[in-house]
């Protein structure tokens, strides 16, 4: 590898096992994309939402790549009335991330956070790298030593 990302400091630092996934990109490229280029199975590869609710709360919300966030769902998952993406030139000042390299590790606020509970029978997931081209794979259990979430059912 040629360099490690943020994420994968922060992972090394507390030695948590973790695979690292990388595709050489030209332009921000879909999920379904870069699960694709991964040659991974798209239910195994989530996208790291940011939103903002009514309350003017973020949240982070981790969904499938195959997969769209139910708004209502995500909303009643967070105890808001509604929720709303934020904008993409919002994510860098409240993240530490540019839009299509958000990863739900070592943002810069710690926000509420939830993932789909599609990912509970899975024995891995994958998320981004905090980079465009770089991506991780780890097990729930050892993402919740890095972030604190909940699994709710939160996709359409």
């Amino acid at each position: 590898m040629n360099q490690k990302t943020n994420v994968m400091r922060l992972l090394d630092g507390k030695k948590i096992d973790y695979k690292y996934h990388t595709y050489v990109d030209t332009d921000a490229i879909s999920g379904i994309e870069v699960a694709t280029v991964l040659g991974q199975d798209p239910k195994c590869v989530f996208k790291t939402l940011v939103t903002v609710g009514k309350s003017k709360q973020n949240y982070v919300f981790v969904v499938p790549v195959e997969k769209d966030l139910d708004l209502k769902k995500a909303a009643q998952s967070v105890g808001e009335k509604s929720v709303a993406m934020i904008k993409s030139k919002d994510l860098l000042g409240l993240t530490g991330y540019i839009h299509g390299g958000c990863s739900p590790i070592g943002m810069k606020k710690l926000l509420s956070t939830v993932i789909d509970i599609s990912s509970e029978n899975l024995e891995t997931i994958i998320v981004s790298g905090g980079k465009i081209g770089y991506q991780v794979e780890l097990t729930l259990d050892d993402l919740k030593k890095l972030v604190n979430f909940k699994l709710c059912d939160i996709t359409d």
